[in-house]
C-alpha cells in the first residue's frame, strides 16, 4: 500500500503545479487517506472534470462564458446528517458571485449571463467534537469570499458549473494563480515553485495563464477560437 501511495501521489504532483506546491510544502500528506481525506482540505480531493477543462480549446468548446467573479455571500446548504462515527455532518455552500468581468462568451450560450449568478461549492465537515473542517471536492479552490476567480461556466441542468477541476483558476488582483486554492492563499511565486516539479507537457490553459492578467485570457480564448474555425 505505500508503494501504490508514493506513486500516486507523485503521479498528482507531476501532473500540477499548485499540487506540486503544496506537495513539497507538506499539504498533500493526506491524499487517498480514506474518504475523509479526500473530502477534506488535507487531501483535496481528486481531479473529477464533468467536460474537459485543461485547455482553452476545451472552454470554448464547452463553456458557455468565461467570467472574472468574485464571491459576495455564501448560504450553507445541502446538509447531510449521520447517526454513526465521529461525524456529525457534511454540507455544501451556495456561494453567490459578483460577475466582474464577462470576457467571453459561446456564440450560442444555453443561459444568458447576469451581474451575479449562484453554484454549489464544498461546505463543511462538522465533527460531534465541535470541529469544523473544511471540504474540498477537486483539485480546485473552494471558492471563497475575500477573493476572486477565473471561471469557465457551463450551463447544466439548470444551473450553472464550472466544467471541471482545470475552469477554476485563482485571480486574485487579476493575476493568474494568485489567491485560494484548496482552502489556503497562495501567492503567484508559490505556484511557480511548483511548476519545477510539474509534467514538462503540461499545456494546460491555467499554466499558461501564471501570473497573467485579463487580456492574456482574452487572447488564448481568441486563438483557440481561430484555431477551432
Amino acid at each position: 500500500m505505500g508503494e501504490v501511495l508514493r506513486h500516486a501521489v507523485v503521479r498528482r504532483v507531476s501532473s500540477r503545479p499548485v499540487v506540486a506546491v503544496l506537495a513539497v510544502t507538506g499539504i498533500v500528506a493526506g491524499v487517498l487517506v480514506g474518504t475523509s481525506g479526500l473530502e477534506t482540505v488535507s487531501g483535496c480531493g481528486t481531479a473529477s472534470d464533468y467536460y474537459p477543462s485543461q485547455t482553452a480549446e476545451d472552454w470554448v468548446t464547452y463553456a458557455d462564458h468565461v467570467v472574472v467573479a468574485s464571491p459576495v455571500r455564501e448560504a450553507e446548504t445541502g446538509r447531510s446528517d449521520y447517526t454513526k462515527g465521529s461525524v456529525r455532518y457534511d454540507d455544501d455552500r451556495t456561494v453567490t458571485f459578483r460577475t466582474d468581468h464577462l470576457l467571453w462568451s459561446s456564440r450560442h450560450p444555453a443561459h444568458r449571463m447576469g451581474d451575479s449568478f449562484a453554484m454549489v461549492a464544498p461546505g463543511w465537515r462538522v465533527y460531534r467534537s465541535g470541529t469544523r473542517v473544511k471540504r474540498t471536492a477537486t483539485d480546485a479552490p473552494r471558492l471563497e469570499l475575500g477573493h476572486t476567480y477565473l471561471l469557465a461556466l457551463r450551463w447544466t441542468d439548470g444551473r450553472w458549473t464550472v466544467l471541471g477541476e482545470g475552469a477554476s483558476v485563482p485571480f486574485d488582483d487579476h493575476t493568474g494563480d494568485q489567491g485560494e486554492w484548496c482552502g489556503r492563499v497562495l501567492s503567484k511565486e508559490d505556484v511557480s515553485r511548483g511548476e519545477r516539479f510539474s509534467r514538462k507537457d503540461d499545456h494546460s490553459l491555467e499554466r499558461a495563464l501564471l501570473g497573467q492578467n485579463e487580456a492574456a485570457v482574452t487572447r488564448e480564448l481568441a486563438r483557440a477560437e481561430r484555431k477551432a474555425g
